[in-house]
């Protein structure tokens, strides 16, 4: 795609033949309904990410539409056509049109009327030029007509070819408009760029104290969507000695371990953990890791696997949590852990020097956990009382049959317990 690019770039279009996402019968029925006067002219095209993934030959998630209709056209456009229109963010121009239950978000052209540092006032328009100055960088800024003609008004195709984030017009003035264009910035750059932009750099590192002014929630998204790309070490690198990652992160850095993650996932398919390579940038520090996760407000969920990878193999009640354990000693430790837990931990212990986990890693991907076959039932039956006896009780018999590898059978434990053994 690159080098088809950079020869003649007025040359350069979609083909709708070659990209499904375009041609899907939802996305025509949407497109109809915004062009159904039958105007020469578009008044709908493709924008933002649908159509830089599709230059860039990445996967295209979801479908943007820009539109020179008001929202109040667009609503009753999508209307007539019997499709349903959900106004999300009608304030700002947008709105989701849902056909058989996929969202295309479909937002009029506007440009800003004063900028709040993370919201803006807008007025609407139909010059697509000034929609493209308020967006963020240059190759976020290409329209792409339904028959696949492309507007490219501030050179997002050069951008493109050379893999580069470049925000439109000046930097700081961007930055300025939305102080969050600066993790923005980063987290494209994981993703997509190839080398990172000097004078964008500079601008986020000057401005890198007005991340204070966003909420976590949102800091900690974008955070958690950089981690997520499959390798943003480079990026992350920048952003430490910029001094720009301590100002959403607290703790001391391990960027060796970090590295270490990221190269131990090269070439397997191995899904990006943002967790996990998080709690390896932290240096596997429990503490830290609860600190961030109580600053960004993490949900429930995401703490208590935060807390899970970084505890001691103790807690869990095994001895130790490390590749190659052996079959008998793993299942017993996926048994206690649980599948995500042990294979965080494992991903971390490889990443530490602890050994290869290609093994551990498949075997807890397949895991089912048994059901132990001893209740508290059977136990009053033998005639053991309820209380911290029969706990205990349960308890040992549980750990023998671990130790068997789950072999032992209930009749099998009931006749230790009768014995006495357990």
């Amino acid at each position: 795609m690159f080098q088809k690019i950079r020869p003649a770039m007025a040359e350069v279009r979609l083909d709708p033949a070659e990209h499904a996402w375009m041609t899907d019968a939802k996305t025509r029925e949407v497109l109809a309904a915004l062009n159904s006067d039958g105007q020469k002219e578009d008044r709908a095209r493709f924008v933002g990410g649908c159509v830089r993934n599709a230059l860039l030959g990445e996967p295209v998630d979801d479908v943007d539409i820009a539109t020179t209709l008001t929202p109040d056209e667009t609503l009753k456009a999508l209307e007539a056509a019997s499709i349903k229109a959900v106004p999300t963010g009608i304030a700002h121009g947008t709105i989701t049109a849902v056909v058989d239950g996929e969202p295309f978000e479909i937002t009029s052209l506007r440009k800003d009327v004063e900028t709040f540092g993370r919201r803006a006032a807008v007025a609407f328009t139909t010059d697509w030029k000034e929609d493209a100055l308020r967006r963020d960088f240059r190759l976020n800024a290409i329209y792409a007509s339904p028959d696949g003609a492309l507007y490219d008004p501030f050179g997002g195709l050069d951008d493109v070819a050379d893999r580069q984030i470049v925000f439109i017009g000046e930097a700081r003035d961007r930055i300025g408009e939305d102080h969050l264009r600066i993790l923005r910035f980063y987290r494209f750059n994981a993703w997509y760029g190839r080398q990172i932009d000097p004078a964008g750099h500079t601008a986020c590192m000057e401005m890198a104290d007005t991340l204070s002014d966003l909420s976590v929630e949102r800091i900690w998204k974008e955070l958690k969507k950089l981690l997520a790309a499959p390798d943003p070490s480079n990026t992350v690198k920048a952003m430490q000695e910029g001094h720009v990652l301590k100002r959403i992160l607290t703790g001391d850095i391990d960027f060796n371990l970090f590295l270490a993650i990221i190269n131990a996932d090269r070439g397997k398919s191995r899904s990006p953990e943002p967790l996990v390579r998080l709690a390896a940038l932290l240096g596997r520090d429990g503490a830290a890791m609860a600190s961030v996760c109580e600053q960004m407000k993490a949900s429930n969920a995401e703490r208590d696997r935060c807390a899970a990878m970084t505890a001691s193999a103790d807690s869990f009640g095994v001895a130790a949590v490390r590749p190659g354990l052996g079959e008998r000693k793993r299942s017993a430790v996926l048994y206690h852990m649980g599948p995500e837990a042990f294979s965080d931990q494992m991903r971390l212990a490889e990443a530490a020097g602890a050994g290869d986990a290609d093994a551990d890693l498949a075997a807890a991907a397949h895991w089912q956990k048994p059901r132990f076959p001893i209740t508290g039932q059977d136990l009053a039956a033998a005639g053991v009382p309820r209380g911290p006896q029969m706990g205990q009780q349960l308890k040992a018999l549980e750990a023998i049959w671990v130790d068997s590898g789950f072999t032992l059978t209930r009749a099998s434990l009931l006749e230790r317990l009768d014995g006495g053994t357990a």
